[in-house]
């Protein structure tokens, strides 16, 4: 009990200390008008801030929760819109590979028709090197025969001057050259 009435104990058991200071017996209970008063501030401060504050408050945090619904339905909105689009990629993903089968499809007949062509154009120009070299095959023997025939005529020419000179004395010989000119000036 005795610790009851030192914290109960009123104001007038106040001591003053050194710097002149009361310094009171009761620590935690402080003095009744110092109650009235500090509770009565209160009540007050209270009742403003009800009236004044409260209003902004509400207001505050109506918006902010307006706010935080908003960017939930938007985060919704583009959940959706993001599903949406993935479901357009993957349709246009199975469109790319028919796609993909087609362009390949169509670059085979494509092939198909340059090798064939080819080959035709390749099966012509060969037929036509082969008539060109069977032409030059043709000329370059009659070019030979020619050349073949002006060389035999060349030695023959030759042997025969060699050998009528050799057998022939020189005024046959002369008469020979004079009968020749006069059949080349004759046929002339």
């Amino acid at each position: 009990m005795n610790v009851l009435g030192v914290i109960i104990r009123p104001m007038a058991e106040c001591g003053i200390d050194s710097e002149g200071t009361c310094v009171s017996a009761k620590p935690i209970l402080p003095e009744t008008a110092e109650i009235i008063w500090g509770g009565l501030a209160s009540l007050i401060i209270f009742a403003a801030l009800y009236k004044f504050a409260w209003p902004a408050i509400k207001k505050a945090m109506a918006a902010r929760t307006a706010k935080i619904q908003a960017e939930l339905d938007g985060a919704a909105d583009a959940r959706s819109g993001a599903a949406t689009e993935a479901a357009q990629i993957r349709a246009a993903k199975g469109d790319i590979a028919a796609e993909r089968a087609r362009i390949l499809a169509a670059a085979d007949a494509q092939a198909e028709q340059v090798l064939a062509d080819g080959r035709i154009r390749l099966a012509a120009e060969l037929a036509e090197l082969e008539a060109k070299a069977l032409a030059d095959i043709d000329a370059a023997g009659a070019r030979a025969g020619d050349e073949l025939r002006a060389e035999i005529a060349r030695l023959s020419t030759a042997a025969v001057d060699h050998v009528v000179t050799g057998s022939l004395d020189e005024s046959t010989q002369q008469q020979l050259i004079e009968t020749f000119i006069a059949r080349v000036g004759a046929s002339s």
